[in-house]
Parts: structure tokens; sequence; C-alpha cells
């Protein structure tokens, strides 16, 4: 009878690791005492923690790459209120040994087949006849690597198929809303909520071992999206000016909220706000389910850099996650 390997997450604190991981991302740093080491983030289906190698060898910076699969022995321990590994020894995979990235990957929980499924009816509940036709166009020409990629590098979503996963919960709550808002119109949210993150297929590089492309770094996926609007307009032959076209061109523009954050405008209409706060809400909402999952009950998770490093406890009143 094979015996089940434990994921990363399986341990508890102080207990031995001995176990294949994916490296997602290799850092090579310098201590204060001039000495490099490399700055590891590791991977599993389970999630990922960080882990230093201290003392690198210039091999050691050729070997342990972004994407590599390896054998890892050491500890899991905390360092300031975060999951960390210390590693007692590291190699890589060899011939024979689980060596492919994606079984290192952590996957949307709902499977593509069903969320293509809620796309298609989304987009036909746009009943303004541009923003259909542009939502197609582009979804069309992206639909392989979307349901692919991930939402982000870390931090919300930062899985395989979690953009579209990230989407598809956002339109949950959209339909929520513009039901109890009926002010709203549907047609501009679930156009521009569809559309808003679509630049993350070009500006990330993939699911595993995700890193910011060139287009990525130098222009960025909200720039990505407005331009792609302009060419499906161009292609369809529709109007730039037409006030339909300038509002989704807002949506997709504004959602980050504000300007430090990577907007160039300040959501101005009713939908740009609406699709603001269903973004924050999904990704903070995907962040602490990931943090509870890996903390026990009675007890507070990790530090979460992008929620105002604030520490959540895990209560003991729900049995759900």
């Amino acid at each position: 009878m094979s015996i089940v390997e434990k994921k990363l997450y399986e341990h508890r604190m102080d207990e031995q690791v001995n176990l294949f991981l994916l490296i997602k991302s290799s850092e090579e740093k310098t201590t204060r005492n001039g000495k490099p080491y490399l700055a590891f983030t590791f991977q599993d289906t389970s999630g990922e923690m960080s882990a230093n190698y201290w003392d690198a060898s210039e091999e050691d910076v050729e070997i342990f790459r972004s994407g590599a699969v390896v054998k890892v022995n050491g500890k899991r321990e905390e360092y300031k209120g975060s999951p960390q590994l210390k590693i007692n020894a590291i190699r890589v995979a060899t011939e024979g040994e689980p060596a492919n990235p994606e079984l290192y990957v952590e996957r949307a929980p709902i499977k593509k087949e069903k969320m293509i499924e809620q796309f298609n009816k989304a987009i036909f509940d746009i009943t303004n006849a541009n923003m259909n036709r542009i939502v197609r166009h582009i979804m069309n020409k992206y639909q392989k690597d979307f349901f692919q990629s991930p939402a982000a590098k870390t931090n919300h979503h930062a899985f395989l198929g979690g953009l579209a996963y990230h989407t598809i919960s956002m339109l949950g709550i959209a339909r929520s809303i513009v039901e109890q808002y009926d002010f709203l119109d549907q047609s501009l949210l679930f156009s521009g909520l569809i559309l808003h993150d679509v630049g993350k297929v070009v500006e990330l590089s993939g699911p595993t071992a995700t890193e910011y492309t060139l287009e990525g770094k130098l222009i960025g996926h909200i720039v990505i999206v407005h331009e792609e609007i302009s060419k499906a307009c161009q292609q369809l032959k529709i109007d730039e000016s037409n006030e339909d076209v300038v509002l989704l061109k807002h949506m997709v523009l504004s959602h980050h909220g504000q300007l430090e954050y990577g907007s160039p405008v300040r959501p101005q209409v009713p939908e740009a706000e609406a699709l603001h706060y269903i973004d924050q809400i999904d990704a903070r909402m995907n962040m602490l389910q990931s943090a509870i999952n890996k903390t026990e009950k009675g007890a507070f998770s990790e530090r979460l850099w992008a929620m105002e490093n604030r520490s959540f406890y895990r209560s003991n009143l729900s049995d759900k996650l």
C-alpha cells in the first residue's frame, strides 16, 4: 500500500519536512555581512511558503531557479508571524521522480467547463449590443489563456485558473448588487467586470513560477485592456466615441479605485464604483479564506501584508472551512 505524502501546509509548526516542492520564485540576495543567499518561495497544491538558503554558491544560483522542482529536507518554522521553511538540505528532482511543475500548482476549485458555462450566461445577459460584441470579441481572442492564467503573482487567486475563478466570483456578487440596486446598468457592470483583468493574460507569464512579463512591467493590465477595447472597436467597426464604449473604457481604467493604486482615473459612474468594491471584496475574501484554511481553530493566521499586515483569528464557530 502506497503512503500519501503530506502537503506543505499539512505539516505543523516545528515538524520535520521532507518532500518535493516547486520553486515558485528564487531571488539572489546578500546578507548584511555581504554573504550571498537565495530567498525562495516554495509551492505545492496546499499553498506557498518562503525559505532562505544561506551561503549560496554561484552554482546554487544557476541550479535553483524559478520553475524547478526540488526535494527539500528541513523544518517548518515561523518568522515575524509568517510560516517559513528552515532548509537543512535541498536538491533538484531527478529522472523518475515527480519533476513536473504542474503537479505542484494550485488550481481553481471549479472546473473549467463549469466556469465557461457561467461566463456564457453572463455574456448573454449583456443586452447592450456594442458592449456584447466587444466582450465576445476580446474573450474569444484570449479564452484559452484566460482560463489558465492566475489573477496575480501573489496574494489573491494566484493559481491556475485563478483569473477566471476571480471573475466568476465577482459576477456572483454583481448579480446580487444589481438586484438590490436596480438603478445600476447590468450590461455596463457585467461588461466592465468581465474585461477588467483580461490584460493579466499578457501581464503575467502563467500559473507556474509566475512572473511579470515585459509588457506587464512597462504597460500593465489596465492599459492593455484599454488598448484591446480600441482594437475590438476598429475590427468590429464600432465608433469609439459612442457613450457606451467610453463608459466601458472608464470601467476598466478606474477599477483600482485610486490613482496611487494604478488607475489613471477614479470611478465616476455608479457601476465603476460598484466594480471597484466588488473586486476588493472578492480579492480580500480569497486571501482570508486561504489564510484561515492554513490556521488551526482558536489561533491567529499569519500576517497578511496585502491586508495592512493584519493577522486574523479562526474561530471555533464554523465547520465550513
